[in-house]
């Protein structure tokens, strides 16, 4: 357990307040088009399309960096479980965006990724995917749905979770090595969260 006050964060390091969100039955959702020029599909995602999608959805501006520390063996064994679905949406030939759904624990679905590239952003599709996805979690026979986010990741993520439906349960603090230190991510990922070298 953390005292009150402040406690410092070794150079090299970054320091993530983590929010845990679930939504225990589905929402209502307003029906919003799928913006002209996108398209939506489910992907067989192999490790090189993965990591190229994850980081420029989330690494670049978010510091999303967790799949990108993992060896080649470990994340083909994510990526290929039948339980685990990976969609996209595309715009003339490129995949622009990352919802992640994880059911390997029985009767929940995590939220295990989500997000757009920048030129997505603020077009409507964000809520359009956040649709799609609550509608696919709970197609499946599910108590449970559920994500967490952090306070490196987009500043709007957080509201946009609970305007989707899902509600805080949980925070903590989460203390890991910095990616663009360890060289996973360049030194001008995350320009919101300051670069302290160890």
């Amino acid at each position: 357990m953390l005292e009150d006050g402040f406690h410092d964060v070794p150079a090299g390091k970054l320091a993530m307040i983590v929010t845990y969100l679930e939504m225990t039955s589905q929402t209502d959702t307003k029906d919003v088009p799928l913006p002209d020029g996108l398209s939506f599909r489910r992907v067989t995602a192999d490790n090189a399309w993965y990591r190229d999608v994850f980081t420029r959805v989330g690494g670049t501006d978010w510091l999303w960096y967790g799949r990108l520390l993992l060896e080649d063996d470990a994340l083909t064994a994510i990526l290929s479980d039948p339980k685990v679905e990976i969609y996209t949406l595309s715009r003339g030939g490129q995949d622009l965006a990352l919802l992640e759904l994880d059911f390997r624990k029985e009767g929940a679905c995590e939220l295990a990724y989500f997000g757009l590239t920048s030129d997505l952003i603020g077009t409507g599709s964000g809520r359009w995917l956040m649709n799609k996805a609550i509608h696919l979690a709970w197609e499946k026979p599910i108590s449970r749905f559920h994500l967490r986010t952090c306070t490196i990741d987009s500043p709007q993520a957080l509201s946009f979770y609970k305007r989707s439906g899902f509600t805080p349960i949980k925070r903590s603090v989460e203390i890991a090595d910095d990616p663009r230190n360890l060289g996973v991510l360049p030194e001008t990922a995350g320009p919101n969260v300051p670069l302290l070298r160890p």
